[in-house]
Parts: structure tokens; C-alpha cells; sequence
């Protein structure tokens, strides 16, 4: 459940898009505020997954707001004036809403917030969790594009300080990531991390030599702290030699 706040403050802009809301079994809605300021004593109480953010309201815009909010939740900005879109997805916005907000954009948007909260939290309800994972895909965000990632797709990861540069087999994909958190929401049985800064997908290894695997043209490095785990792992379990008449 993602629980969301409205921030508006156009009574019918509330009342039109709290609607929305409630039609949305995934979304839960905490609170209405008039705005920003009034947000303050929600977080206070409650956790707050999601903002809906106009950006043209008394006391202080939507964007002035997010220039100052260290950390905030997911925003998807809810306004009629399309010169601000730029400067929204600058600040790292999830999704930008014209109004008049049809549902059926207001349930794209939504999606695109349920599938970065799952990445991100890497929780999913009890009663949904067998669905979730057969979603097999994830979407990361490109500059101002969100990206659809397949699992099978992946060849490796690589991490850059706060940055993951991705590489399918559709092409390469940098987005502001952990490496940590991305190594938290992958399947183990099926990716397995080789050093500080690579997440390989053990299905797509094609050999390993020394200090380095071989994906495609690719060459990973093996770092002497994941050497073992590699080798066992990767190697040993479907080692045929000598001695084995079967894979094991």
C-alpha cells in the first residue's frame, strides 16, 4: 500500500483528484492539505509514500517547496501550467499531471509510483506478492524518460557513486541508484554480486578466466573478496569433470 498525500489548493482540484485516489486499491490516502506548509504535521504522524503536488498555490509554490524539502517522498506534480514540466523532472519528479487529469492518466502515473515504490522498499503485500514477482521487470528513470527493464534482460551492473549504469541486451541504462539497494531487489539465485562495483547475471556468464567473466564482448572484474562465492557458485555447481558423470 502506498499511502499518498494531495496538495491543492483548488477545492475541486482535491475533491477530483481524492476521488481518483480511492478508485486506486494500491493508494492510500493520509491526508488533504491547501498547502505545502500544512504537509509538515502529516510527517510528522504519518509515513508518507507519495505527493501530489500542484505548484501555483498561496504562501509557497510546489516547486520553491521541493527546492527545500531535504528527501522527499515520490512527488507527482498536478498543475495546468505546462512551463513549470522541465523544472519539475529536474527536481526529480515522478510524473507531471495537466489538468484536467483524466483517470485514465491519473492510473498510468499511479503505476509508474507503485513500481519505483517496489524497487525502492523491495515490499510488497502478502496477498499480492506471488503476482508482483511474476511482473519479472522494473522501471528506472533516464534523465527525463522512465525506463521498463526486464530481469532476463540484463547482462550486468555497474556501479558509479550514486550512480548504476545497467547493460541489457536492448542497450545500456544509467539512473541514480545504490548499488546496495538495486543488489537488495535482485533475485540471488539469478544475479550474483563479483565485486564492490559489479552485479553480473549468472545465466548470461559465458566463462571465467582468472580475475575477470566473460559476458559477450563484455570483461568483469572478480575482486579476491567474491573470488570464492564466484567460483562455488557460478563454477563448481555445474562443473562436469573427471569425476562427475551428471551435473550435480
Amino acid at each position: 500500500m502506498i499511502n499518498c498525500v494531495i496538495i491543492d489548493d483548488e477545492p475541486l482540484a482535491r475533491e477530483g483528484i481524492a476521488n481518483y485516489v480511492r478508485e486506486i486499491d494500491f493508494l492510500q490516502l493520509i491526508g488533504i492539505c491547501e498547502n505545502p506548509l500544512d504537509l509538515i504535521k502529516l510527517l510528522d504522524n504519518h509515513q508518507i509514500d507519495l505527493i501530489f503536488l500542484d505548484i501555483q498555490m498561496p504562501k509557497m509554490n510546489g516547486i520553491d517547496f521541493l527546492k527545500i524539502m531535504k528527501n522527499p517522498p515520490m512527488v507527482i506534480i498536478t498543475t495546468a501550467y505546462p512551463s513549470y514540466a522541465l523544472e519539475g523532472f529536474q527536481l526529480n519528479v515522478l510524473d507531471y499531471l495537466l489538468k484536467p487529469i483524466t483517470f485514465d492518466r491519473f492510473f498510468k502515473s499511479a503505476n509508474k509510483a507503485k513500481d519505483y515504490h517496489r524497487l525502492l522498499t523491495n515490499s510488497t503485500p502478502a496477498g499480492t506478492q506471488k503476482a508482483e514477482l511474476e511482473a519479472d521487470y522494473f522501471f528506472i528513470k533516464c534523465g527525463n524518460k522512465y525506463e521498463k527493464i526486464y530481469f532476463e534482460d540484463i547482462l550486468y551492473v555497474e556501479g558509479m557513486q550514486n550512480y548504476v549504469t545497467i547493460l541489457t541486451t536492448k542497450g545500456k541504462f544509467m539512473t541514480l541508484l545504490n548499488l546496495k539497494k538495486l543488489e537488495e531487489n535482485f533475485d540471488h539465485k539469478y544475479f550474483i554480486r563479483v565485486h564492490k562495483s559489479y552485479i553480473v547475471s549468472i545465466g548470461k556468464i559465458e566463462g571465467v578466466e582468472g580475475n575477470e567473466i566473460f559476458i559477450q564482448t563484455y570483461r568483469i572484474p572478480i575482486s579476491r573478496n567474491y573470488r570464492e562465492q564466484v567460483i562455488s557458485q557460478v563454477v563448481m555447481n555445474k562443473l562436469w569433470d573427471k569425476d562427475k558423470t551428471k551435473i550435480t
